[in-house]
């Protein structure tokens, strides 16, 4: 799950402030919260990662749903789709509750004048990137014949949850994260096996099962305290945290996937309520389409996938509908390959994603240079897994988009065009045989994670006639991601 946050630098009309440290594991507000959230969300018109909660339920190690977490294995994609509800023969006896701490190291190539952020040098600093609490797993636990009978028993058995309330410890602040509930069953759709559902989530692509979509995508987490990129599709975390969306998903034969939901801008009170700053923030208007389409093959001890996936939004910039409304459309295309034999795991991931801005408000609103752009997004990922417990990955990533110095303020060179790669080295002392007697469905992963730019936002390295080096921005961290 994509935990980095990237503070966006874009001022005006399109993008949403990122929370630092959020989006890709994210907030929420307190331990009964989680369930309280949930279950009203049954009436209000808001990749799973590998959590205790759901290896208790499950009777089972991290590695039977994933490779290294947060990368998820046909079986962990099964689950999913499932609601997040299927449980051993005699589970334990307590709701699905776990705790994730992620201490940390960041330093960049160059300090950073003033501070980091807030509280922070101007480089090597040290810092809790986040904590979070979990309710994830049946709605209601272990206990839902005990409450309401074997008979409706049955039915809220299907329901899951997953929701997180996460402590940002750069911006120092409470509020909740991915969230989601689902139902989920088994039939037969024109005759074909079928797995289908309904959801409720606040972050698109949350809902999706592979890790080739933005939500669950690698980097699964990063420096909150490093500069990054000024641009960022919509699609991809801008939204997280500030929408409700409503969808059904279907998986028809093990090999077709069909998502079709909507999203909208939760109101700015409820937002604030759930500890998200709603302030100048992009505001979607009505229900914004999201769909998804995929297939997945067999091949011996590999799984294929190759999909599409967008969402079409109407927005107010600043949530200011003084001058009319923008529109947004993100269209993306991904692919995962993924190969598990003995004690070998590999996984390559594709994605893209074309977005077409028409500025119909921005720019009356002198919030852009131009009245229409383009931004683009791709990335192509490498992941190595050695016996369950040394991993490796490599990334190449590219924005590029229109020049537009109003829209992208934050770039020196007005330019939203960054490119470089992330390496990565990961160890996971307890992930074949479980953590400690103490507890034994923990888990732990020590992260040595860089970042190097060949541009950064239109500045390429040893370039410096606008005053930037892409190379200051290179970015050292490391991590220890604990779960339990």
């Amino acid at each position: 799950m994509n935990t980095t946050n990237h503070d966006n630098l874009m001022t005006g009309p399109v993008r949403s402030q990122r929370t630092p440290a959020g989006v890709t594991l994210r907030r929420r507000l307190g331990l009964i919260g989680g369930l309280a959230l949930a279950c009203a969300w049954l009436g209000t018109p808001t990749a799973s990662q590998a959590l205790p909660s759901f290896a208790r339920q499950m009777d089972m190690q991290c590695i039977a749903c994933h490779t290294e977490f947060p990368l998820l294995n046909q079986f962990g994609r099964q689950f999913k789709l499932s609601g997040y509800t299927a449980e051993a023969d005699n589970p334990p006896n307590y709701l699905p509750l776990a705790v994730m701490l992620q201490p940390s190291f960041s330093e960049t190539q160059k300090g950073q004048a003033g501070g980091a952020a807030p509280g922070f040098g101007d480089n090597n600093n040290y810092a809790l990137t986040q904590a979070s609490i979990f309710y994830a797993g049946r709605l209601f636990g272990p206990f839902g014949d005990s409450i309401f009978g074997k008979d409706i028993g049955s039915f809220v058995n299907k329901i899951g949850v997953f929701s997180q309330t996460t402590y940002d410890g750069v911006a120092k602040t409470w509020s909740w994260d991915n969230t989601e509930l689902r139902y989920a069953d088994t039939g037969t759709i024109g005759g074909v096996d079928a797995i289908f559902g309904l959801y409720i989530n606040n972050n698109p692509t949350m809902q999706d099962p592979w890790n080739s979509t933005p939500a669950w995508g690698y980097p699964f987490t990063g420096s909150g305290l490093a500069p990054a990129p000024a641009a960022d599709t919509f699609i991809d975390g801008s939204t997280a945290g500030q929408v409700w969306g409503v969808g059904f998903y279907t998986m028809l034969n093990d090999t077709f996937y069909f998502d079709i939901g909507g999203y909208r801008t939760l109101g700015a009170h409820t937002q604030s309520a759930l500890g998200v700053d709603p302030t100048g923030e992009t505001q979607i208007t009505g229900m914004a389409p999201y769909w998804r389409f995929a297939m997945e093959k067999i091949y011996g001890n590999a799984h294929w996938e190759i999909g599409t996936f967008g969402m079409a939004s109407n927005t107010y910039p600043g949530r200011d509908s003084s001058a009319g409304k923008d529109r947004i459309l993100d269209l993306g295309l991904d692919s995962q390959y993924q190969y598990s034999s003995g004690k070998h795991d590999l996984t390559g991931m594709l994605s893209w994603i074309y977005e077409h801005e028409n500025w119909d408000a921005s720019n009356q609103l002198e919030a852009t240079s131009n009245a229409t752009d383009h931004l683009s997004s791709a990335k192509a990922t490498i992941s190595y897994l050695y016996d369950k417990t040394f991993g490796a990955t490599i990334q190449y990533f590219l924005i590029s988009g229109d020049s537009d110095p109003v829209l992208y303020s934050g770039s020196q060179t007005g330019s939203p065009n960054s490119d470089g790669f992330i390496i990565q080295a990961n160890y996971l002392p307890f992930n074949k045989g479980g953590g400690p007697s103490i507890w034994p469905k923990s888990n732990v992963k020590l992260t040595l994670q860089y970042t190097v730019y060949n541009r950064f936002n239109g500045a390429r390295t040893n370039y410096d006639g606008a005053g930037a080096n892409a190379k200051d921005n290179n970015t050292l961290y490391l991590e220890a991601w604990i779960v339990f």
